[in-house]
Formats: C-alpha cells, structure tokens, sequence
C-alpha cells in the first residue's frame, strides 16, 4: 500500500458527522482517516457498565455509515491508544491527531496526558477542538454565560467530502468482548443520530409544550422531557445545533403560545445548565474523587454496608416510591431530574452512605452517564459541595407529590397489588401489611423521619464549624454560576436560567 499521511480524527465523546469542527477542520488540511479506539482498560473502570457500550456501539454504527457517504468509513481498532497510534506513525499514517476537548472522568484525563507526552515525543501535532459551552484553562467564571451564548450562536459546520483509505475498518466488539458485565436494560433508549433527531424534532414540535410542568413527574416527564441527554453526552447530537434548533422554535411560536414558551425557556436554562456544570469538572477534576468541602472528610464511613447498598440498589428500600424509582432505572436507563436527587439524596442522608458507591451505581445505570455532571450532582445531593443548599428529600413525601395516584409505583412494585390506593405510598400503614411486608415486600430499612433529623444535624454541624466559611467561599469564586451579559431586553430568560442552574440533577435534555 502506498504510504499515505493522513489527518487522523480520533472521536471519543462527538460521535456524529455534523457540527463536528475537528472533523472539519482536519479534513480541510488534507486526508483524513476518522478513528475510534475501543480501549479495554477504560472499559474496566467501575463507572463503566455494558448499556454504555450497547448504545454506543449503536451510535459508531450509524456514524461509520454517515462517514461511508462521505468518502470514508469509520475506522475502529481495539486496544491502548498509545499502542494504535504508534503502529499507524509505523506505517507513515499519521502526520496530525485532531480530537475534540473531553471532560470525561479521571481514567480518560490521565490517558489523555499520555497522550500529548506521546505527540511531543514523536513530533505529532494534536490539535483538541473546543466540544461545546466548557473552556479550558478557565481562570474565572466571569462571563461564562455570555461566552456560552456566543459560542451557540456560531454557524453550524456541515459534514466534508472525505477521501477513501485502504485500511481494514475492522468490526465494533460487543459488550461480552470487552468482558463487561451483563446488564439487562430492555427499555434502554437507542443510540444513533437518528434517533438523537427524532427526539429533538418531537420535543420541539409535540412532546415539549407542557415540559416545565410535567418534567417532574416519573411518569410524565418520561414523554415530557426531551430524553436528548444520552446523545449530548455521546455526541450523537450537539449541543450548538439542540440550542439553535429550541431557538428557532422559540421565534417561530406564535404569541398565544404560553405554555411553550414557557417550556422552552426553562429547556434553555438547562442546556445552559448541562455545560455550567461539566465546567465544574473541567476546572477540578478531583470532584470525581474527593468532597469538594474538604471538612466533610470522613463524615461517612468510607467503607458502605453491603446490605444497605444493595437494598438501595435493588429497589427493596421497603419505601415505595423510592424502589420504584430504582427499578425504573435499572431498566430504562433513565429518570428526570428530582427523582436523580431524591435516590442519591436518601442514600447519602437517610442510609448515610459515603457519596463514591452509590454514585459508581447510578453512573453505570445513566444511560447518559456524563461525568462532569454526573459527579458534580452527586456531591450536591450530598451536602459535601460546601456552596450549595442541603436538600433532604422526603421519599414519602416526594411520591405522594409526583405520584400522587401511586400509578408509577404499580408500575414497577408489581408486588404491592394487594395495597389500597389509599396506603399505597406508605403500605406499612395498610390492613393488608401483615400478609405483604415482610413476606412479598421488604421491611422499611430506615425510618425516613429520624434519619433525616439525624443527618442533618451531622451536616450543619460541619457548616456551622469556624474554618467552614473560608473554604466555601473559595468555592463559591470558582465555581457559582455568573449572570449573563444579554441585552436586557433578553434578561428575563437570563434570570430563568439562572435559576436552574443549580437545580438538583437538572434534566440533561
């Protein structure tokens, strides 16, 4: 084969062909040779689960067909990047590494340093692409919001004409290749493009108009919400082309329109949201490791009772709404935004679980499992954020609020069908307890009334500590949200997305 120098495009967390400035950028300089590297070590990572892969793989399907039409298929090699790399440089086919930005977790910062020490050595020129509203090397907050509006506002890149490479593109491995675990998720969203455009369309032109309302509802914001989150953070879709896309909505309603735009407006505050806090992660990775207060410190046991997690993980609480909440997850790969905080809530407070465990859990259960939210999220419904408001939840009270017909729970605790619809949310209460709890359906593990009481006070006992002020409020200056610099004709959406944005597991799309 004749000796080629190629562009080598190496996608991670982009997996589209539109919008993809890398893509372009490195098909403008020459030949191109698109790559994904399937590395089995970050596979084994306990944050990764096998419903990640089975909707990525879904999602490399579809891009390698995308890049076909192009000119050229997607190329994918298993194995250490570094290693994959350097047998392409062997041969001659690779003259410049072109990437987009990352804020994955701690495993993808470090390979990805190895990286760049490789490129130095070797004289490869990588050039990281800015992804969506995250920068690097960010040394204040101070006009973030304005520079995410920009940068949204930026024209949306077509795909390019690619040349074709004679190298074998090899076949995507599955799940039981990487050794991953079984994981059955039957209700999982699809990956692929296709799919990210059919969500996007729907909510936009159908499911979205009562979204502000219904969003918190189990049952509800299932259709409600956009479910665009497991393909912003795979990439199938960018973020730049969901925010012109919900713009365009906005200004083609006509002025009757109340409830859309009002449903619009609170979407956009969120997608404002999604970057507000992957940008956390992106200026202090060791969110994903350690509390960001450090005077909460060893407040929990490091070490979590098995029992205990397990019953939280199964969905055998003996607490309904929670369990059905847990169950939801483990076959839909998915829940909205508060019931995220009351499971992860009710486990850091009311079982007083250190927050690394249970959030490995739900990382592996997300669907769209994107770290620099995902761990930022978990830490605030701990309390361990030092900045943000202690938030107990109540699961009682929460299904009573968002299931008040007890409808989501029939839908998951099968098991509680002899429960009146009057004792539903708290069966233990029912005639018919003695012949369910205990026997079909678990004891209640906690009592959620105490162990609130007793959380609390362990957390603002730290709070109310002297050397407590300081830290936060180092915090607070390099993290907390800024206003935008919007026109003030534009300011009253400014002031919504404000407020959400440091709304508990806000929905990612």
């Amino acid at each position: 084969m004749r000796a080629t120098v190629l562009q080598v495009v190496w996608f991670k967390r982009d997996l589209r062909v539109k919008d993809h400035q890398a893509l372009v950028r490195a098909a403008q300089m020459g030949p191109t040779l698109p790559l994904y590297i399937v590395e089995p070590e970050l596979w084994r990572q306990p944050d990764a689960s096998a419903r990640h892969w089975g909707f990525i793989s879904e999602t490399l399907a579809e891009l390698s067909e995308d890049l076909g039409r192009l000119g050229q298929p997607l190329i994918v090699r298993v194995g250490p990047i570094v290693d994959v790399l350097t047998q392409l440089k062997q041969v001659n086919l690779l003259h410049a590494l072109w990437s987009h930005e990352e804020t994955g977790n701690d495993w993808t910062y470090q390979r990805d340093r190895q990286v760049a020490a490789w490129c130095r050595e070797q004289g490869v020129r990588w050039t990281e692409v800015q992804n969506h509203g995250v920068w690097r090397k960010q040394g204040s907050r101070d006009g973030w919001a304005a520079r995410w509006d920009r940068f949204m506002d930026q024209p949306i890149a077509g795909p390019p004409t690619l040349s074709p490479v004679n190298l074998e593109p090899c076949g995507i491995p599955t799940a039981l290749d990487l050794g991953l675990v079984n994981d059955p998720c039957p209700q999982r969203q699809t990956g692929g493009r296709r799919a990210a455009l059919e969500r996007l369309n729907s909510f936009l032109s159908q499911r979205g108009e009562f979204y502000q309302r219904a969003m918190s509802s189990p049952l509800q914001g299932a259709e409600a919400c956009s479910r665009l989150s497991p393909y912003l953070a795979w990439g199938a879709v960018s973020m730049r082309e969901v925010a012109q896309a919900c713009a365009a909505r906005n200004r083609s309603l006509p002025p009757k329109a109340v409830n859309w735009r009002k449903s619009l407006r609170s979407f956009s505050g969120r997608l404002h949201w999604h970057c507000h806090f992957i940008q956390k992660l992106e200026g202090d990775p060791r969110i994903e490791l350690e509390n960001m207060h450090s005077l909460y410190d060893g407040l929990r046991p490091e070490s979590p009772s098995a029992a205990v997690l397990d019953g939280w993980k199964a969905g055998e609480t003996g607490y309904p709404f929670l369990d059905a909440c847990m169950r939801s997850l483990r076959a839909t790969g998915w829940l909205n935004f508060r019931m995220r905080a009351m499971v992860m809530a009710t486990a850091s407070y009311h079982l007083w679980l250190d927050w690394r465990a249970p959030g490995l859990h739900l990382a592996r259960m997300f669907t769209d499992y994107e770290p620099g939210i995902h761990w930022s999220q978990v830490q605030m419904q701990s309390g361990t954020t030092g900045i943000n408001t202690v938030r107990i939840y109540n699961p009682v009270k929460q299904g009573y609020d968002q299931d008040p017909s007890g409808a989501f729970i029939r839908t998951w605790l099968p098991e509680l069908a002899d429960i009146s619809d009057q004792y539903i949310h708290e069966p233990w209460k029912s005639e018919m307890a003695d012949g369910v709890i205990g026997r079909r359906y678990p004891a209640r593990m906690f009592d959620h009334l105490a162990a609130a009481k007793v959380a609390r006070e362990r957390v603002w006992a730290v709070r109310r500590s002297p050397e407590f002020r300081p830290e936060a409020d180092a915090i607070v200056a390099r993290h907390a949200s800024r206003k935008s610099s919007r026109p003030k004709r534009r300011q009253s959406s400014r002031k919504t997305t404000a407020a959400q944005l440091d709304l508990p597991f806000g929905d990612n799309g």
